[in-house]
Formats: structure tokens, C-alpha cells, sequence
């Protein structure tokens, strides 16, 4: 069973790429099952909300098409605030989703990736203030199914890389609230493009994780373009084993399904 659970298409505002071209590329990569996970981002200069109706009606056309050569799933991905609850719950309720990607793109509705969040703060600020809002944020959330690239700072951070000791405390808070809460992780393989020094999240989270009891972990690859599509699966499959993580996770109407690695 390969899985790929972090995709976007055209139906993304970062995103040009046809859905049906990716769901062909993802045929041919032998993929068994993959779920697009289209942006929401709500509470920033760059807002942004897919049309949700028009991206189910394409998602089940292609469930027809390609029913007999692949497992398409209906996810999203909320760039969240704990102040935008209110938002998020009502799209959530509104669309039947297979699967949500819990994000954390913006803090007091400042962006990470253009470094509006992080000027003006020492390395030590913005970090703490990331994963406090990160806490916050799944604390108020249970519309969720896992937390996405929890680390994701680190693809932003302009002073390097930031000790993982430095924030385990208030990490390992932060999972042991997903455990408790019957949610879970996702390993995102854009570490590799990227080129950051460890997988995203980093091995000492995946590690805690484990550890702490967590079992429900999903691999996705943050796709955005043709290269990118199912780039690495198979080899953080193979990561996560040496690890001793026996399953990796896949979502139906938002229930958890584990299949062998």
C-alpha cells in the first residue's frame, strides 16, 4: 500500500498544476491511494480559501474515472489560527472531507515564508511564540486529523536551524495533547527539496512521538508540481520502519486507517 496524503493542484492558490495530471503522474509512480489536500489560509495580508464545491464535484468526477486504478480522497489544509475558529469550523462542517491537515503558515496573522512573523524577534521569540500558537491552535481545533510539518519554522527560520532541545518541552506538550485527542503527525517530504538537514519533522519529534504512545502518522509529500509528486514516500516509509514504527496511517471520512509499512 503507497500512500501519498499532502498533494495541491490548480485548486490552490500556490499552484497551477491539473489535478487529473497529477492523479496520472501518481498512477504511474504505482501509488495505491492519495488525498489532495487544497489551502485554506485565513487571517493574512495573502488569505486564501479554495472553492471547495467546484474542487469535491472535480474530486468525485476523478473517483469515477479512475476507480479501478486508484484511491482518490477529499482532504484540505487549514492555515490555522486559534483566533479564526470560528472560520474553519464552518467549512469543516459544510464540506465531508476525508481528511484535515492542521497547518501553521501564519502567527498574529503575520506569514512565516516572507519573514513578516519573524522580523523584529530573536530566534529564541519567534520560535517559542510558533509552537505556543501551534499548542493553542490544536487545543482549540478537534475538526483536525493530523498536524502537518509541525516544525515547519525551521524551512523559514533566517538564523538557521533552532535546537530541538530548546523546545521539547513545550513539543512534547503539543503531542501529548494530539495523542490524548485520537489525532496525529504527518512526516512531509518536503524536507528533501528543501534541503533542510533532517526530515520534517525532524527526527527527535518523530522519535518523542513514538515514545510518548502516538501511533497515527500519515506521509505526504507537499506536492505542488509534476517532480514533486510522491517524491520520497517511499523512502521515509523505509525511515519510519527503522524507527520502529509499524503502520502509517489513511484516512475515510476522517477515521484512521493503518496499513503495514
Amino acid at each position: 500500500m503507497l500512500a501519498d496524503y499532502h498533494m495541491h493542484t490548480s485548486f490552490s492558490d500556490d499552484s497551477v498544476y491539473p489535478m487529473k495530471d497529477c492523479i496520472n503522474r501518481a498512477i504511474l509512480l504505482g501509488f495505491d491511494e492519495i488525498c489532495f489536500t487544497e489551502h485554506i489560509d485565513y487571517g493574512c495580508v495573502n488569505a486564501y480559501c479554495c472553492d471547495c464545491q467546484t474542487y469535491l464535484d472535480t474530486v468525485r468526477k476523478y473517483q469515477k474515472e479512475y476507480s479501478d486504478k486508484i484511491t482518490i480522497k477529499y482532504g484540505i489544509e487549514f492555515g490555522a489560527q486559534a483566533r479564526h475558529k470560528k472560520y474553519f469550523k464552518e467549512i469543516f462542517d459544510k464540506y465531508p472531507f476525508d481528511f484535515v491537515l492542521l497547518s501553521f503558515h501564519q502567527v498574529d496573522d503575520k506569514e512565516l515564508w516572507n519573514q513578516d512573523f519573524q522580523t523584529g524577534k530573536t530566534q529564541e521569540e519567534y520560535n517559542r511564540i510558533y509552537f505556543e500558537e501551534m499548542l493553542k491552535t490544536s487545543q482549540a481545533f478537534d475538526f483536525y486529523s493530523v498536524l502537518a510539518h509541525i516544525d515547519l519554522m525551521r524551512r523559514y527560520d533566517p538564523n538557521g536551524e533552532y535546537p530541538f532541545e530548546k523546545s521539547r518541552e513545550i513539543i512534547e506538550e503539543i503531542l501529548k495533547h494530539v495523542i490524548a485527542s485520537g489525532k496525529g503527525i504527518e512526516v512531509n517530504t518536503s524536507s528533501f527539496r528543501y534541503k533542510l538537514n533532517d526530515l520534517c519533522p525532524a527526527t527527535p519529534i518523530i522519535k518523542l512521538y513514538k515514545e510518548l504512545g502516538g501511533e497515527i502518522i500519515t506521509i505526504g509529500s507537499d506536492s505542488h508540481r509534476e517532480t514533486q509528486v510522491g517524491d520520497h514516500v517511499r523512502e521515509v516509509r523505509e525511515i519510519l520502519k527503522s524507527m520502529g514504527y509499524k503502520y502509517f496511517t489513511t484516512f475515510d471520512k476522517m477515521v484512521p486507517k493503518f496499513h503495514e509499512l
